[in-house]
């Protein structure tokens, strides 16, 4: 039996994806069990919520979906580690992964922070990394890429929902970890007022995917916003005591890709 709830929680990915590679992120409900402030299909067990019910929502993301493997969570940091062939189950301390395994399932949680999703184009490697601010500054996104074995030129990237360049204000330690470093970020940055700026996370996170090898066309997604959008997203900045959403990928198993 379809979970119908559960199908209109997932926002797809929205780019020309691989053979065989499928990438979407779930969505704050209707499907899930978690109470406000958390509600619904909160995802994160590191944010407050109770640790059963976020089990009980993993458990039906993945019935739900019939995910080939149950999904590699991370210990996120912040930072730039990458783990190759994450096993399941282990949750190492690291901000993104990648993998050339059919069947398994990499997984990000966001709540304002940019999700990233990489491929390469005959769907044989996938990444995802968790971006934000300090990680993308720090270079978690180079690091993701250096990973996988196929050249960049060859890869494809989706930036999946994150706080948008009309409501993410920051400061001066954000713009200058990004400015003192790249000239070409300040383009990312909009004044708003005295030492303060409004910061486009797609477009830097594309001026470094761009750096790495990615052509520009191959970078796909981008133009969502966390915070403005209550009724879809989680987002801490807005409501500080919150919920966290999942990005997965995974590559289809070798025999359903045969089908």
């Amino acid at each position: 039996m379809r979970d119908e709830a559960l199908l209109a929680s997932m926002l797809p990915a929205d780019w020309p994806a691989p053979p065989g590679v499928r990438a979407l992120t779930t969505l704050r409900g209707p499907a899930g069990d978690s109470q406000p402030p958390f509600d619904a299909l909160d995802l994160g067990l590191r944010n407050g919520d109770d640790t059963a019910v976020v089990q009980g929502n993993r458990a039906r993301l993945a019935r739900g979906l019939a995910l080939p493997s149950t999904p590699r969570w991370l210990r996120q940091v912040h930072g730039t580690s990458v783990v190759v062939e994450p096993v399941a189950g282990d949750e190492p301390e690291a901000d993104a992964a990648v993998s050339c395994t059919p069947g398994t399932v990499l997984a990000i949680l966001t709540a304002d922070c940019l999700p990233v999703v990489l491929a390469s184009s005959d769907g044989r490697w996938i990444g995802a990394a968790h971006a934000g601010w300090r990680g993308l500054a720090s270079g978690v996104l180079e690091a993701t890429v250096a990973a996988m074995q196929p050249p960049p030129e060859t890869l494809l990237a989706w930036l999946g929902p994150a706080a948008g360049p009309d409501e993410y204000e920051v400061g001066a330690e954000v713009h200058d970890a990004f400015v003192a470093r790249d000239p070409q970020a300040r383009a990312a940055f909009a004044p708003t007022r005295p030492g303060h700026w409004h910061v486009d996370l797609y477009q830097l996170a594309r001026q470094r995917l761009h750096k790495a090898g990615l052509a520009a066309r191959a970078i796909h997604g981008g133009g969502l916003c966390t915070i403005s959008d209550p009724a879809r997203f989680y987002s801490h900045r807005r409501d500080q005591r919150t919920g966290r959403m999942a990005t997965l990928v995974w590559r289809q198993a070798a025999a359903r890709e045969a089908r």
